[in-house]
């Protein structure tokens, strides 16, 4: 395995504590794509360097870490431009990777149907493309003299550019068609109800997939262990309805994938039900859930009928805050007992506390999505009257 460091600023917008949070995750990123953890550094600044992203005492500690520990590869946490990637590299000497260009590669790792493929092709190609001319600054010297425009470093990057722009219409027409195939197979399965999995990636997803349906999808502690959409028929007493599950969703995810993908969403944009699932073990469950939500109005399912699944029951501890701590008390900083009562009387959204792992609540989640299903399918079809009391 490469071992890396983890680079991060704090803003007046952010706190210390949200940037160690984010350097967590971005870790778990790297282990997911098969990077060793190391040393991390942070920096307080007013904004991030429009060089550098971090400043020039910072640049010469990592430097010195790097060099002193033979680490080839350094991970920054935010979205880095062309030109602040093509510096780093020259002023510590390793490999440069951003917080995006590395979900990137997870995806690429993580593809394995052509539609997923495809779309994590698309959106590696809409990133580059704006970084190109800070990847070939090297070549503008070449260019000559005085009114010698047309060099070797414009006409090699004239060149990409064309290869590129080419590149991504060809994917995006492959992308129509497999959306028009993907529609039809959507079509093709009558107007059974369509409930759709959704939440922060690694929050268990799969694993209720698998215990609902009696399935096997692929599960594993490790952020976006499914891309693909997998849509299975489930039968709840005599009462069928088609369960999906797709693609985690993060924060900062990169918006080159939030478009190349929303083929593979629309399956939660036509579904009848959100299951929003949370991990309440995790220590942020409350950003995760903004996070979510918002992404779920980025790609215009945000208005869709939700049943909030608090997943990893058997997990969570909450935090007892200090007799003289007066900050604004947090949701973990309830016991599970409170927390139900909490959201029942402020969210008024409907919830139900599981452990899918230890299969804790799981006959009253089925008996909930039961009456759920059962309320729409009662709507669609009011002459079968198998379900009415």
């Amino acid at each position: 395995m490469d071992k890396a460091v983890f680079v991060s600023i704090i803003t007046p917008d952010s706190t210390e504590n949200q940037a160690n949070e984010y350097l967590d995750e971005l870790e778990f990123l790297a282990t997911t794509a098969g990077i060793d953890g190391g040393k991390r550094f942070t920096q307080r600044v007013e904004k991030p360097n429009s060089r550098t992203y971090v400043g020039e005492g910072k640049i010469e500690e990592i430097k010195e870490y790097i060099s002193d520990n033979e680490i080839h590869l350094a991970i920054f946490d935010d979205e880095l431009t062309g030109a602040q990637v093509r510096n780093l590299e020259k002023e510590l000497g390793c490999e440069i990777l951003d917080r995006t260009s590395l979900i990137l590669d997870i995806f690429a790792l993580r593809a394995q149907t052509a539609s997923a493929k495809t779309q994590v092709e698309l959106a590696r190609y809409q990133y580059i493309l704006p970084r190109l001319t800070g990847m070939w600054s090297h070549l503008e010297r070449q260019r000559g003299g005085r009114g010698t425009r047309g060099g070797a470093g414009e006409k090699q990057l004239e060149t990409d550019r064309r290869v590129i722009l080419d590149r991504i219409s060809l994917l995006k027409e492959h992308l129509k068609k497999i959306d028009k195939q993907m529609a039809v197979q959507r079509g093709n399965r009558g107007g059974l109800v369509r409930v759709s999995l959704v939440g922060y990636t690694n929050v268990g997803k799969s694993t209720i997939m698998n215990l609902l349906s009696k399935s096997n999808v692929f599960a594993e502690n490790k952020l976006f262990a499914t891309l693909d959409t997998t849509v299975r028929k489930v039968v709840i007493e005599n009462l069928p309805f088609l369960l999906s599950d797709t693609v985690g969703f993060i924060r900062k995810l990169p918006h080159q994938l939030v478009e190349s993908f929303k083929s593979t969403l629309d399956e939660v944009r036509e579904a009848d039900i959100l299951l929003h699932v949370v991990d309440i073990s995790h220590p942020n469950f409350e950003e995760q859930i903004k996070v979510v939500k918002q992404t779920l109005e980025e790609i215009g399912a945000g208005n869709k009928p939700t049943f909030v699944i608090f997943n990893k029951i058997d997990a969570y501890k909450f935090i007892k805050k200090d007799e003289f701590d007066l900050s604004p008390n947090k949701l973990n900083n309830m016991n599970l007992s409170q927390l139900e009562s909490y959201w029942k009387s402020k969210e008024k959204i409907p919830a139900i506390f599981i452990s899918a792992k230890d299969k804790i609540g799981i006959d009253k989640l089925r008996n909930d999505l039961y009456k759920m299903v059962g309320e729409i399918h009662k709507g669609r079809y009011p002459f079968n009257n198998f379900l009415w009391e």
